[in-house]
This record gives C-alpha cells, structure tokens and sequence, in this order.
C-alpha cells in the first residue's frame, strides 16, 4: 500500500519567505522548508494498481496556469487545542478551479469524496500545546504576511511516509496544466511503491526492535 496526496509544491522564493515565519512559537515542531506544499487532494492509502489509476487519470487534467499568492497565518483548531499553524493564500478562482478537476478525476475512479471543505494552506509547523500568550502574539504579529504571487503551471503526485520523525513527502509524478508530464514514473511500475514501503516498514520496525530488546536485557 502506498499514501498518496495531490498538491502544489512551493518555488523557491517562496519557501524562503516562509522559512522566515518558521521561529519564536515554543511547542511547534517546524516543517522543513523543502517539504512546503499546499495540498490539492488527499487520497490516503491504496494498493498499487490503484496509485497507478490515480497517476494515469491525472493526467488528463488540462487547464490555463495561474497566480497564487500567500497571505496571512492561521490555526487548526482554537487557541486552547491548536494542532497546527498555517500560511494561507488570497482568493485564487484557478486555484478552486485545480481543485474542482482533481476531485472530479478521483470521482471517476471511483474514490471516496473528501468531506473536509476545501482551505487553501500550507502547513508551517504541528503544535504541541504552546502557551497560549505566545501563540496570541504569534499570530498577531504575522497577520498581515504576505509573499509575491506566482504562477503555478504544474501539480505534483506526492507519496507520505510516516516516520519517527514526521512524514517525508516524495514527488512521484509532476504535471503540467498545459497537458505535458515533465516526468515519467519515478518508480517504473506502481509495485516498486509497495516495495519501497514495505522495505520502510521494516526498517522502522527493526530500528524499534533494536531500541527495545537492550531495554529489556534481551540480546539478538
């Protein structure tokens, strides 16, 4: 089984301007700033034909490229129970319209809708319960950010893998609005996701093996 999600990656300039906002909050585990991206779709877990279906059917996605530009910062959940901060975008009609086509081809597949409505964002940090004064100051004082627009003529295939450390998100299919791949599978066959998974799975299992049996006095 392989997790997929759909999602827009940032340019550099952009990551950079929001690298900037990623200090000063206690309790906030910071995203690095090569994994920024603002999420089109999530498609969660599938076996492999199925990530090939999902790859091929987005391909057939054509439409004009647009301008997207970040704005503001946000939460997730209410001062008291904040789980996640955010940049948020200005209203981008292209944007909503991206949207609209790549739920429309997950539909076609047959793939279950996202309940969730559609908030634009990209993910700057999880919280782990952070004072609520500084969070309030925090937000305040990144309220009016904003970063230059930039056209976006491309989406990107993303694969998660949830390690010890938080997820680590791999580009594996990137696509042109103009209808051109820029890339051909990084992985040849849709099999070689669930290989590469499942030789994750183990590795993380024998890393936790290898911390829990000298806890416990037991050897190899």
């Amino acid at each position: 089984m392989v997790r997929l999600f759909v999602a827009l990656s940032m340019p550099e300039a952009t990551a950079s301007a929001l690298s900037e906002l990623c200090s000063g909050l206690p309790g906030a585990r910071w995203v690095n700033p090569e994994q920024f991206h603002l999420t089109l779709r999530f498609i969660g877990e599938v076996d492999g034909r199925t990530a090939r279906h999902v790859a091929d059917e987005l391909a057939g996605i054509q439409m004009p490229s647009f301008d997207l530009a970040l704005h503001g910062v946000g939460t997730f959940g209410d001062k008291r129970a904040a789980r996640s901060l955010w940049a948020g975008t200005r209203p981008a009609p292209g944007l909503d319209r991206l949207h609209e086509k790549i739920d429309g081809a997950m539909a076609r597949l047959g793939l279950p809708p996202d309940r969730r409505k559609f908030a634009p964002h990209v993910t700057l940090a999880r919280l782990n319960q952070p004072p609520i004064d500084r969070l309030g100051a925090y937000l305040v004082h990144h309220a009016l950010f904003s970063a230059p627009a930039f056209s976006c003529d491309r989406f990107v295939l993303y694969s998660s893998f949830l390690s010890h450390g938080g997820a680590i998100y791999t580009p594996e299919r990137v696509y042109r609005l103009d209808g051109y791949d820029d890339h051909a599978w990084m992985a040849d066959e849709a099999e070689d996701w669930e290989r590469a998974e499942e030789a994750r799975e183990r590795e993380s299992w024998e890393q936790e093996r290898r911390a829990f049996m000298p806890a416990y006095g037991y050897g190899d």
